[in-house]
């Protein structure tokens, strides 16, 4: 099974509405310089391994108040033994919800056509042209992410996309290109960029778009999606 790097016992962030466990996988195939889990981009023996059984057992434990499973990472379609540790919290009688930067479709289309996911929450780092390969520092098949998208709004019935919102990358424009594309979405969320801990410390010294700027992006964001939710602001 991939290795769990991080175990959050329960959290009432991360699964809107749901009270959720949170497991953190390591490596990612993306290099986005605002990644506030920068320890967990690169695969590293120096992150010690969460044992499966501890968390099994926590589960069973709380079964009366958890909802379910968040897997995150990383990047946690990078794991080819993915679905093997999806199955394990399926037998435990958890929901699942899925972390993804949409980049593995193969992957994604198989979890969703096994009926092993429950919401999945995909990033959409940029609007669908080269600035996707500029913002993630790696070379992006816009393909891939077309496709992930696709199947989202096609076979799930519970999703959201979502953008975390960082000057000088992103501006109005963008926020709209993402919304329009993803017209008729259920779901999209702004997240707030957070300058603290940053894959590219360049960006410590960033300050963030203010929750004022970002309500207006939200307002345009509207005119495409059905529901359009702000995060990390006051």
């Amino acid at each position: 099974m991939p290795k769990i790097v991080g175990f959050a016992r329960t959290s009432l962030l991360d699964w809107d509405g749901k009270v959720a466990s949170t497991i953190y996988l390591q490596g990612c195939n993306l290099r986005c310089g605002f990644c506030h889990n920068p320890d967990l981009i690169l695969s590293s023996s120096a992150l010690e391994e969460v044992p499966f059984d501890s968390i099994k057992g926590y589960i069973e434990s709380n079964k009366d108040f958890l909802d379910g499973v968040v897997i995150t990472g990383g990047e946690a379609t990078i794991h080819n033994d993915l679905p093997l540790l999806i199955g394990r919290f399926r037998q435990l009688g958890m929901k699942i919800k899925l972390d993804t930067n949409g980049t593995n479709p193969k992957m994604l289309g198989d979890l969703i056509g096994a009926g092993m996911l429950d919401y999945v929450a995909m990033d959409i780092k940029a609007p669908l042209d080269r600035k996707y390969s500029e913002i993630t520092g790696s070379v992006i098949d816009l393909g891939d992410i077309k496709e992930s998208i696709a199947l989202i709004m096609d076979e799930m019935k519970e999703y959201e996309f979502r953008t975390t919102v960082v000057p000088f990358y992103l501006d109005t424009h963008d926020i709209e290109a993402i919304a329009s594309y993803i017209g008729g979405a259920r779901k999209y969320a702004l997240h707030q960029f957070n300058n603290a801990n940053t894959f590219d410390k360049r960006l410590e010294s960033m300050s963030p778009y203010t929750d004022e700027k970002l309500r207006d992006m939200a307002d345009i964001a509207k005119l495409y999606v059905k529901k359009v939710v702000l995060r990390g602001t006051n």
